[in-house]
């Protein structure tokens, strides 16, 4: 009888711990879904950034964007071909 109450009791005890460790399983999963979501958000909007900066980078490398710049920033401009000196070797 004795055996019988200490096995009830044993297996009670098991029981709980199997329901509070399902229960701090869920919890933690719960959390890591979160932050995995948080996580995924951040990486699109880096996404989008680097995006943006790509389209930036092609559109600033364009003959048409190197030759305003010269003619903005450093004041040149085209030579008239008369003034055009050619070096033959």
């Amino acid at each position: 009888m004795k055996s019988q109450t200490l096995l009830i009791a044993l297996l009670t005890v098991m029981a709980m711990g199997s329901g509070v460790g399902l229960v701090y399983t869920h919890h933690l999963n719960r959390q890591l879904f979160t932050r995995l979501q948080t996580i995924q958000t951040d990486r699109d909007g880096i996404d989008i950034e680097w995006e943006l900066l790509q389209l930036e980078q092609s559109t600033l490398v364009t003959n048409i964007a190197i030759q305003q710049i010269a003619r903005n920033r450093l004041n040149m401009l085209t030579p008239d071909p008369g003034e055009v000196l050619y070096i033959a070797p």
